[in-house]
């Protein structure tokens, strides 16, 4: 799908990947709502960015607040062909351990944001975009969604986070084949270590370490390296059904 000329929403677009991807998105012609809970980072970036982005106050487990945000796709840029979820968040807390058990309240918290979050505006979404004029290829519209190699190289105490994004890398072949019957491809970003605000708190010791750890290159991922194959997943037509992940070759130790 050509980008320039097209509406889309990134939710958690106001910091990390979220904004590298509006600011990739903006910078090849399309017309973004930066879909998020920060209001003041979400404005401010609307603004460096002028008429081409839109802040919208959005929280992902709210049903009616992601309808209102699709909505706004269509008032401010006539409808919706693109939807990039980066909304997470992410905790560390063992099954059981000196504290006790796992709260059950924190688990089911993350299951709701991160993958629940992620269908809910898939589902919204997509009601929209079946209603588009299919392009040339018979595309109305491109969904990408964030996952993790924690999908799949979880540690210890990555229960909560690891299963929702196992979950987000598992909607994504069964959305993609249902999909299909409306031109409409679904495909989802494993990252590995990034310079995101998850990681933003670390010492700068601790981040060094961690970049180290992966074979190459040997640093932590930049979002604007996310962007970057999110451009390309919307732009190439056989990408589809697909979970890549982006992480310099690292698979996580048990620890």
């Amino acid at each position: 799908m050509e980008i320039r000329g097209k509406s889309a929403i990134i939710t958690g677009g106001a910091s990390g990947l979220g904004a590298a991807t509006v600011r990739r998105m903006v910078a090849a012609g399309a017309r973004v709502i930066i879909a998020d809970l920060n209001e003041e980072a979400g404005v401010a970036l609307a603004s460096e960015l002028g008429e081409a982005a839109h802040f919208v106050a959005t929280n992902v487990t709210d049903e009616a607040a992601v309808k209102a945000t699709v909505r706004a796709a269509r008032d401010h840029h006539g409808g919706l062909d693109i939807v990039v979820n980066c909304a997470g968040i992410a905790i560390a807390e063992p099954i059981f351990g000196k504290k006790g058990r796992h709260d059950l309240q924190r688990f089911a918290r993350v299951i709701q944001v991160n993958l629940i979050g992620a269908f809910t505006m898939i589902a919204v979404a997509t009601e929209a975009m079946a209603q588009n004029e299919p392009n040339d290829l018979g595309e109305r519209g491109v969904i990408i969604n964030t996952a993790s190699i924690a999908a799949f190289d979880g540690q210890v105490g990555q229960t909560a986070y690891a299963s929702s994004k196992a979950g987000v890398a598992g909607l994504t072949l069964p959305a993609a084949r249902e999909l299909a019957r409306f031109g409409i491809r679904v495909a989802s970003i494993a990252p590995g270590l990034f310079e995101t605000p998850m990681l933003a708190g670390l010492p700068e010791a601790a981040r060094l370490s961690l970049g180290q750890q992966v074979p190459f290159p040997s640093r932590l991922g930049r979002p604007e390296e996310y962007a970057a194959l999110v451009q390309h997943i919307v732009e190439n037509v056989m990408l589809n059904g697909e979970t890549i992940r982006l992480d310099g070759a690292l698979r996580m130790a048990p620890r």
